[in-house]
């Protein structure tokens, strides 16, 4: 063989091998989700503690508990998963014992040890293909976010770890991370020391890795205060360029809750009309946002539902305008008669969840995330919150312990999403 036709033969081979490592990526092609050159559409979960379970001591606790409930998931049609990259500090925030261990438990020093745990999950989730999107920090206490670099940099009083802020406190509070440099540098660092990792289980680079679908700036990142809207606008479009120059195969987005975290439609559009932000997410919380009245679910049922698909109508159109992909990545209802107990029945959580799913495939909308799973932790009988040292569920220790949580023995609520997986791909 001729060195020329040789060499011609490599680099034919070396494009081919390329293309075919780029089709695994879950990417977007003209408004739509693709994969391996089809529309990728999924049902999903957030599993936020999953990132957490491999660090557990107990294998019972951790690893025996992550492999069997990723089994049970991919039987149950669920693809996507919503995964914490880590916490900021420990202890208390807000009066509240956040989640860890931390990945940064102080200013600039980090655990990598911790990141074993994303390790694990992301290379069980390999071998049962599913996909994962990664947030880096949060707009809420439960994990540290924004508020800890704010008390880090002294923008803030320690005194925040215990005193409880009531709405417009934390609003004055969150909204200033915009204009903290030093705290955005800080988030910066945790943001390249998580995409720059090479997984210590099975070698492979996080940016290489196509069981990553995206990395997001953080869980419902808020501008909190009109004066913040610019600052805000600015941090999405500086983060997002950040983590494109790291990582030129995964998808970005925000995490963001639609229109309601922004306080405006228009604020939401700008705040995703950036190139390096893929697609738009949406979060829908009928009980938080007062769409009925408070033990007045069944009464006001119809009302909520029908809210639901206007709110989803409204941000589905700013993402037909901005020609990119909407995700529905966050949604919950309580049991019937807002119970906590896992044996209390759930019939109206199922037909809303129904309702959700049914919008899988439409116009855009790529997949749609419930909130959240519990697997197989229980709450504890008589006890409302998260202690230290309880099993992690759904609900993050700031809420009641079963409040929004679906259960391995929700049956009912399974075959809804059952249904919802045989119809996406």
């Amino acid at each position: 063989m001729k060195v020329s036709t040789f060499i011609f033969l490599a680099v034919v081979f070396l494009v081919i091998s390329s293309s075919a490592q780029s089709t695994r990526f879950v990417r977007v092609e003209g408004g739509t989700m693709m994969r391996d050159r089809k529309p990728y559409t999924f049902v999903g979960t957030n599993y936020w503690y999953g990132s957490l379970l491999g660090l557990e001591k107990d294998r019972r606790r951790g690893i025996g508990r992550l492999r069997s409930e990723l089994d049970f998931l991919k039987a149950n049609g669920i693809t996507n998963l919503r995964l914490m990259a880590g916490a900021e500090g420990s202890g208390l925030l807000n009066g509240i014992v956040r989640v860890g261990p931390s990945l940064q438990p102080e200013n600039g020093r980090f655990d990598e040890s911790v990141l074993k745990g994303l390790d694990i999950i992301l290379d069980e989730m390999s071998r049962r293909k599913m996909t994962a999107v990664i947030f880096f920090s949060n707009n809420w206490e439960w994990s540290g976010g924004f508020q800890q670099y704010l008390i880090w940099n002294k923008v803030i009083s320690d005194d925040w770890r215990e005193k409880k802020p009531d709405w417009d406190q934390l609003r004055d509070i969150v909204s200033q991370f915009y204009s903290c440099e030093p705290c955005m540098k800080g988030y910066e660092e945790q943001v390249r020391l998580v995409v720059n990792r090479t997984n210590g289980i099975n070698g492979r680079k996080y940016v290489d890795d196509p069981t990553i679908m995206a990395w997001e700036l953080a869980n419902e990142p808020r501008p909190m205060r009109p004066a913040a809207d610019e600052r805000y606008k600015q941090w999405i479009s500086r983060t997002a360029k950040l983590i494109k120059s790291l990582d030129r195969n995964h998808m970005v987005t925000t995490g963001h809750e639609g229109w309601i975290g922004t306080q405006s439609i228009e604020l939401f559009e700008e705040a995703h009309a950036f190139p390096e932000i893929d697609y738009l997410t949406i979060h829908i919380w009928p009980k938080n946002w007062a769409w009925f009245a408070d033990k007045k679910l069944a009464e006001e049922f119809s009302k909520a539902k029908a809210t639901t698909e206007k709110y989803i109508a409204e941000n589905l159109a700013v993402a037909r305008r901005l020609n990119k992909p909407l995700v529905i990545e966050e949604f919950g209802l309580p049991r019937d008669g807002q119970s906590f107990s896992p044996t209390a029945p759930t019939t109206l959580r199922d037909d809303y969840f129904r309702t959700v799913f049914s919008y899988i495939g439409r116009d855009g909308i790529a997949g749609a995330n419930f909130w959240a799973f519990g697997g197989k932790a229980r709450p504890r009988t008589g006890q409302l919150f998260w202690k230290s040292g309880d099993e992690y569920m759904g609900d993050p220790p700031m809420e009641e312990q079963g409040l929004y949580t679906v259960f391995d023995s929700d049956a009912s609520t399974w075959k809804v999403i059952r249904a919802a997986g045989r119809t996406a791909r």
